[in-house]
């Protein structure tokens, strides 16, 4: 266990008792726990409230039967989750993700980092997340529009623009966003734009989601690196993935000054020390919906690297932004071996404990996902302004404010971080500041 205050031990030792088997639940815990022992010290009514035991429970836990056919008439069953986790600071608010690996213990570990990830974007919404072990991989479009539907006629019932407004994740696109709202729309005969964002640009979506995270993730990093007078200029980054992320965070990247060589997906990496062809990925994943390792077809200079391991690569810059616990303790100090001075996170928890502490150590410029991802669920809640406001905002302005809201992020994590005792540290710094907004809002609250 890390370094927990004894006031706090008890209290992680208690959700270890009370959710049995949720490994990146306690995980998502211990790192936040950790941090708060100057902050219960400094305000001992969290305790007295018992904010902390409270914060992490959820508020509601469901979960539901997903039934549906294949194209061959075969019927299917998946299990489906909605985590309503902490509504202190608006509604719920957080993506839905389909994979295989999804179960409870997944939800709730990215239902708890939701909730000081959106307290940090400084806009009114609460923290859930929710999704499937369904696996849209392989499956034909009516599969998918069978299985939406079916998972939207159970959770229609608990979502609303003033209730719960899921966006998506891992594995649910636009595509899928589509038809849930679709069904949304004919269960309840309302046109409810706000109860889902990442929708289409014709029906209510806003410009500049999809490329949200990613960018935002690189506007976060940018102002790491202006912290200690550097910049992308030249840099050599690495960005695990190749989804929407990944894939917005190379761009941004490269429209810094930075040059991306590397990228992956769950099958390998692809290795272009020239520089990565943007064009040909997003052709790949966002239009064909092809591996990876396709990329050799035309650039015979790049290298596929079956099953292997991007943060083996050199780089000054990198960006994991596929999944969570990708950089082990051995990766981190690989990267920091090899010249790596900054590390921002687009995914949610994709650095082990041990990785934290090298990095974190070796005092490189960290940006935990709490932090370093937040621009995309900031870009929903602008979403949401949009559709309250039926109104539609240009690419530029909405971009510009969310490079001011990661600036912000980055703002507030540095002097929270300097303010108790760790300057540069942004763990520290980002659970501070996330922590202490949602304590005040459930301190007014009272006890509910």
């Amino acid at each position: 266990m890390g370094q927990v205050d004894e006031k706090i031990e008890g209290m992680y030792q208690e959700v270890l008792k009370r959710n049995p088997g949720e490994t990146e639940f306690h995980q998502a815990v211990l790192e936040v726990l950790e941090s708060l022992g100057p902050v219960v010290a400094k305000h001992p009514e969290f305790l007295e409230r018992k904010i902390i035991q409270r914060i992490c429970e959820p508020e509601r836990q469901i979960i539901f039967r997903v039934p549906w056919q294949n194209d061959k008439g075969e019927v299917q069953i998946n299990r489906g989750f909605r985590v309503e986790f902490n509504s202190a600071l608006g509604p719920y608010k957080g993506g839905l993700r389909f994979h295989p690996s999804v179960y409870l213990g997944i939800i709730k570990f990215l239902g708890f980092e939701q909730c000081f990830k959106n307290s940090l974007t400084g806009l009114p919404i609460g923290g859930g997340k929710g999704g499937s072990d369904f696996d849209p991989k392989g499956k034909t479009d009516d599969e998918v529009m069978r299985f939406c539907q079916s998972f939207m006629t159970e959770l229609y019932r608990h979502i609303g623009e003033h209730t719960d407004v899921p966006a998506g994740d891992i594995g649910v696109g636009g595509r899928e966003i589509g038809y849930m709202f679709g069904q949304y729309k004919r269960i309840t005969n309302r046109y409810e734009p706000g109860v889902l964002t990442g929708k289409g640009l014709t029906w209510g979506g806003s410009l500049v989601r999809t490329e949200a995270t990613g960018y935002g993730a690189t506007f976060f990093v940018n102002e790491m690196l202006k912290a200690r007078k550097d910049s992308f200029d030249g840099k050599i980054c690495t960005v695990s993935g190749s989804g929407n992320v990944a894939i917005y965070t190379i761009e941004k990247i490269t429209q810094l000054g930075g040059k991306c060589v590397a990228c992956s997906d769950s099958n390998g990496v692809i290795y272009d020390e020239k520089g990565l062809d943007l064009d040909l990925i997003k052709q790949l994943k966002e239009v064909e919906r092809r591996r990876i390792q396709d990329y050799t077809a035309t650039h015979k200079h790049a290298k596929y690297i079956a099953k292997g391991n991007i943060w083996e690569i050199p780089c000054q810059v990198a960006m994991p932004s596929a999944t969570q616990n990708e950089i082990n303790g051995k990766d981190a100090a690989t990267l920091v071996k090899n010249g790596c001075i900054a590390v921002g996170e687009g995914a949610n928890m994709p650095t082990t404990p041990e990785g934290v502490k090298v990095f974190l150590d070796a005092r490189i410029a960290y940006g935990p996902g709490k932090a370093a991802n937040a621009g995309g669920v900031a870009t929903s809640a602008l979403e949401m302004q949009q559709n309250a406001g039926r109104d539609s905002w240009t690419f530029e302005y909405t971009e510009k404010k969310l490079e001011d809201i990661m600036i912000n992020i980055h703002s507030n994590c540095y002097e929270t971080a300097e303010e108790y005792g760790a300057p540069g540290n942004y763990v520290l710094g980002a659970n501070i500041c996330g922590f202490i907004k949602i304590a005040n809002a459930m301190v007014a609250h009272g006890l509910v």
